[in-house]
């Protein structure tokens, strides 16, 4: 396995409900090795011509690039927005041992 299969990916939810069962969700379906929950950040942006800000949940969730789409279909059929974030990130360098187990994680074998 090279670094460069294992992505990360960032998803912001509206609550910490939604974030947790999006989760589970992806690590029980062995979309993702691992999500984290993060509670409470501020994101400001531009919708619908206006600029916004609200409080959110941010998932930062361990795949692989082969397990991507599958990832990416789950999410926005259990996401309340209509326009989630889902931006997967390359990893440029790792542990291998526990890129090795992200690799596992996710295999369909």
């Amino acid at each position: 396995m090279r670094t460069t299969d294992v992505l990360v990916v960032l998803v912001t939810c509206p609550t910490r409900a939604v974030a947790r069962r999006i989760a589970t969700g992806l690590v029980s379906r062995r979309l993702a090795a691992c999500v984290n929950v993060l509670p409470t950040v501020t994101s400001v942006f531009r919708w619908q011509g206006k600029v916004d800000r609200c409080q959110e949940v941010l998932l930062v969730i361990k795949t692989t690039s082969g397990r991507f789409e599958h990832l990416k279909r789950a999410i926005v059929s259990r996401h309340p927005y209509e326009t989630p974030e889902i931006i997967a990130l390359p990893l440029v360098r790792g542990y291998v041992p526990y890129l090795a187990w992200v690799d596992a994680s996710v295999s369909v074998r």
